[in-house]
């Protein structure tokens, strides 16, 4: 197809798309004594309404056999009013769909059309329109099915044309596979499916090869159709990046309608597939989408899906990293463990991974809708214990010491609940004594030393005492960043971040796990929890903090810079093709590694001259925080740092894919 309209990049565009809107928006002002009888824009103006519908019922039922030129500016008019107005009935009753489909089936079969004037155009309006028009309402859904707009959606899907028809016809057969009414017709076209699948797993190399790759080879239209005619290189990357994101999402949320089905998941539960998912997150220009961790909780919804996932132990650490990190996401994941860790024959595969996770996320009050995760994280794990003792699961002696751990600082809240105040501030001045030799070793250099000594101190510090236990879980996570542990930094950190309120806006636990997540190369976390450090910098009242007068710290900015470039969509696909990153702010040739080697943490490049940390408390309880006394001589190249590690309802979708975890199937 590409081949077919490649002349369309050396043609003048004479009405590119945004001027096309104009116009439509400014038809008042077309002549009254328009030459052209039947003039869509003249129609529109009709005074008289019953005129004016029998005006636009025939002009939809002719457009699809004319052959005359500017056909595009009357459905770039109709675009943009599905856009303004998808819950306005009139040309849903009037014949909008079948006008669309004809639309679509004529630039598929006749390229002669298609090339000619700016015809290219119309197949992706027309798909847009119908996408527009049955995202909300369930009726225009039904209209649509009826006027046979799905066959030509899926030989869009296909790719037939190009990858812009392919993002507004997945968009499209998502809307209608959301309502009950109309999901088994979608489902009838078996191959739908299958080429969601496909194309969720390819869309990112296909728009990177396709488009952002090389710059002279970009087709003039879809450089319209991206920036409205208005823009640049830089803005056509930008933008290709963004709807690359959206043709992945919207393919999952696609395979997510039919996830609902259990009939469906042994297509879904392909192990290729299951295991890209969790690093389909849709970047930081598609976050408001669930993506891949979205799938990944419906599948585990039901018992059919939860054996596969189970079996994928990369799914699991997944699971585990993300349910432990700032993605908007995280209670997904965090559902997706408790249902697997309930389930008697998926338990005892993901026991050994889940437990540690789940454990430091066991503080946890509130997060999103969910109330009281922590008391159910308890519950499950705790379940999990007495099913272990009838012995149907099986787990290390490690599992059983943090679910024992965890289960006996439980009871110990309980009991301090009954203990007398003065008791209770004996024990937290005590704990606070440990925790000043715990600073005095660290400052020493005996970071050994000084992370037992917060051990001690947590033991002894009251459990109610939440600010300070998240100074010494925050302590300690410095202590073994520095002594090259990243896997129990991220576990103190975690439970810091648990514990601070509001949840995980602790600023310097989130930079140490950042760091710690960096140190294991998994740069999404790093990068998501490094941007809400920054964003907690600047909106901190510590008098420490408004010293830097709004600026992002240079530290942060450059570990930020590394893992976007780390984490950036099309880093896989560039690396495939070559490497070579378009024109940006960001001209780097991806596919070799950029040396990173002189950032610091942020310990260091705060130190003032009198050895005190710029960076400061958030807290009165941190004034000893060992930030205060970080050793200037460690972590000053990365590589030192780097340790080598061997539904109820197909509608629940529209709300976050909020569902419960299903019976088991008999």
């Amino acid at each position: 197809m590409e081949k077919d309209i490649e002349k369309q990049r050396d043609e003048e565009v004479t009405r590119p798309a945004l001027y096309n809107i104009k116009l439509y928006l400014n038809m008042d002002k077309v002549s009254s004594d328009c030459p052209y009888p039947g003039c869509f824009f003249c129609v529109m103006k009709e005074g008289n309404p019953s005129k004016r519908r029998a005006s636009i019922l025939k002009f939809f039922r002719e457009l699809p056999a004319q052959d005359d030129d500017g056909q595009v500016l009357p459905i770039s008019g109709l675009w943009n009013t599905a856009m303004a107005h998808p819950n306005d009935p009139e040309f849903i009753e009037l014949g909008i769909f079948e006008c669309m489909a004809a639309l679509i089936w004529k630039g598929l079969k006749n390229r002669r059309w298609l090339s000619h004037d700016q015809n290219i155009y119309i197949p992706y309006y027309a798909a847009h329109i119908i996408g527009s028009y049955t995202m909300n309402m369930e009726e225009f859904a039904e209209s649509s099915v009826h006027a046979g707009v799905i066959p030509p959606l899926v030989e869009l899907l296909r790719g037939r044309l190009t990858w812009v028809e392919q993002r507004v016809a997945v968009r499209a057969l998502g809307h209608l596979a959301t309502y009950a009414s109309t999901f088994p017709a979608v489902a009838s076209h078996g191959e739908i499916l299958e080429l969601s699948i496909q194309l969720a797993m390819s869309s990112l190399e296909i728009v990177y090869s396709h488009f952002y790759q090389y710059v002279d080879r970009r087709l003039s239209y879809h450089c319209d159709l991206l920036t409205r005619g208005m823009g640049g290189v830089e803005m056509e990357s930008r933008k290709a990046e963004e709807w690359a994101s959206q043709l992945q999402c919207w393919s999952l949320q696609l395979i997510n309608c039919f996830a609902f089905k259990p009939e469906f998941l042994p297509t879904i539960c392909n192990p290729e597939f299951l295991t890209k998912l969790p690093g389909m997150w849709g970047g930081l220009v598609n976050e408001n989408s669930p993506a891949g961790i979205g799938l990944l909780r419906t599948i585990c919804h039901h018992k059919l899906g939860r054996g596969p996932v189970a079996g994928c132990p990369s799914i699991i650490e997944s699971l585990c990293n993300i349910s432990r990190s700032s993605d908007d996401w995280q209670y997904m994941t965090i559902d997706c463990l408790l249902w697997l860790l309930q389930d008697p024959s998926t338990c005892h595969k993901v026991v050994d991974k889940a437990v540690p996770a789940l454990v430091d996320l066991a503080e946890i009050t509130t997060l999103g809708d969910h109330k009281k995760l922590g008391d159910s994280i308890v519950n499950v794990l705790e379940e999990c214990v007495q099913s272990q003792g009838t012995g149907r699961n099986s787990f290390s002696n490690r599992t059983k010491e943090l679910i024992e751990e965890l289960l006996n600082s439980r009871q110990r809240l309980k009991w301090e609940k009954n203990m007398p105040k003065e008791d209770l501030h004996i024990k937290q001045a005590a704990a606070l004594v440990v925790k000043l030799e715990g600073n005095s070793l660290f400052s020493s250099g005996n970071i050994s030393g000084a992370a037992s000594k917060y051990s001690e101190a947590l033991a002894l510090c009251p459990m109610r005492s939440k600010k300070e236990r998240v100074v010494l879980y925050s302590n300690r996570a410095q202590c073994h960043l520095l002594l090259q542990q990243p896997l129990t930094a991220i576990s103190d950190a975690t439970r810091a971040l648990c514990l601070h309120n509001p949840l995980n806006r602790h600023a310097k636990s989130l930079w140490r796990r950042a760091q710690a997540y960096d140190m294991l190369g998994f740069a999404k976390e790093s990068l998501l929890d490094a941007i809400l450090f920054i964003n907690e910098c600047s909106q901190s009242n510590d008098p420490d903090l408004s010293l830097r007068q709004n600026k992002v710290p240079d530290y942060a900015e450059r570990l930020v810079k590394k893992q976007m470039r780390a984490a950036w969509l099309f880093r896989e696909a560039a690396i495939k093709h070559g490497g070579v990153h378009c024109e940006g702010d960001a001209g780097d040739v991806f596919g070799r590694e950029t040396d990173d080697s002189e950032w610091e943490t942020a310990s260091e490049s705060d130190i003032g001259n009198d050895g005190r940390d710029e960076m400061g408390n958030e807290e009165e309880e941190e004034e000893d925080d060992d930030d205060d006394d970080d050793d200037d001589s460690e972590w000053k190249n990365n590589d030192e740092r780097k340790e080598k590690y061997d539904k109820s309802s197909i509608k629940d979708l529209k709300h976050g894919y909020n569902v419960q975890l299903a019976e088991d199937e008999p």
